[in-house]
C-alpha cells in the first residue's frame, strides 16, 4: 500500500507541474482553460483538506512543514499520518 501512496504522491507532484508549466507556456485553446480550472479545483480541495484535518497537525514536529506537504499532495501526505502514530504504539 506504500507504494501506491507514493506513486499518487509523484503523480500528484507531475500534475502540479503541468500546471505551471501552464502558466508559462502558451498551451492550444481548451487544454489551457481545463489544465487551470482542474489546477484551482485541485488547490480548493487541499486548502479544504488543511482545514478539516489542522487539528491532527498540533503535536507533531514539524507542523507548518507538513500543512505545504498537504498543499502540494493532499489525501496522500494525509495517509502517512496513521501510520507514523502506528508505528510510534507498536514499537
Amino acid at each position: 500500500m506504500k507504494l501506491v501512496w507514493g506513486l499518487g504522491k509523484v503523480l500528484t507532484l507531475g500534475f502540479w507541474t503541468v500546471v505551471l508549466v501552464n502558466q508559462t507556456a502558451v498551451l492550444p485553446v481548451p487544454f489551457d482553460m481545463l489544465i487551470k480550472l482542474a489546477g484551482s479545483l485541485l488547490l480548493l480541495t487541499h486548502v479544504m483538506e488543511l482545514l478539516l484535518f489542522n487539528g491532527s497537525l498540533r503535536g507533531r514536529a514539524h507542523p507548518w512543514l507538513d500543512r505545504i506537504q498537504i498543499l502540494v499532495f493532499g489525501i496522500f501526505h494525509l495517509q502517512s499520518f496513521g501510520r507514523r502514530q502506528a508505528e510510534v504504539h507498536h514499537a
